[in-house]
């Protein structure tokens, strides 16, 4: 079962998909696991992440998972219930990496890495709740960069989205159910 979680920047989407991985995990016997795409780039990420950590406490298992996330995907163990925070890092991350390399194709690459992850998506047998921030409710970015990384954040989010059991839009603490494949 794959549960998405898309909100704005704190608009409880984190918490909510938290509460959602614990009363799963609870309901089924499981340990929570929290794979985390983000990398401590400066002083107030880290800020953030060490909140996230103490909002977590102890009880759940880390995967830390920048980069490689379609290629962790397969070895996941149905005895757990994954919270994926965030692909909109992740997403970030890929396009930040093929910059550094030099690379000139960042589109291309992105393109790629979003096909291989929804691939792997696609084929996973595990329940996980995956969250990531629509960005795509403002007007058009002024620069090709920033155009780039939204746009790529918006098709992810559509391919997650259609793959999905359930999509949840979480905004200001309040989550609404946009999609439900329950019977």
């Amino acid at each position: 079962m794959i549960h998405f979680v898309l909100g704005g920047a704190r608009s409880g989407k984190s918490r909510f998909a938290e509460q959602q991985v614990l009363a799963l995990a609870e309901s089924k016997n499981k340990q929570a696991v929290y794979i985390a795409t983000a990398t401590a780039i400066d002083s107030e990420m880290d800020s953030r992440i060490s909140q996230h950590q103490n909002d977590r406490g102890d009880s759940w298992k880390l995967i830390e998972c920048p980069l490689a996330l379609a290629e962790m995907l397969p070895g996941l163990d149905n005895n757990n219930i994954y919270l994926l925070d965030c692909l909109t890092l992740w997403l970030n991350n890929q396009l930040y990496a093929v910059h550094e390399s030099g690379r000139t194709d960042q589109g291309q690459h992105l393109e790629t890495e979003i096909a291989v992850l929804a691939s792997q998506l696609a084929a996973i047998n595990v329940d996980i709740v995956i969250v990531s921030n629509e960005i795509g409710l403002g007007v058009v970015p002024m620069g090709a960069s920033t155009r780039l990384y939204v746009d790529h954040c918006g098709w992810l989010n559509q391919k997650v989205a259609e793959l999905a059991d359930k999509v949840t839009l979480v905004t200001a603490g309040i989550p609404l159910c946009i999609k439900s494949n329950d019977a």
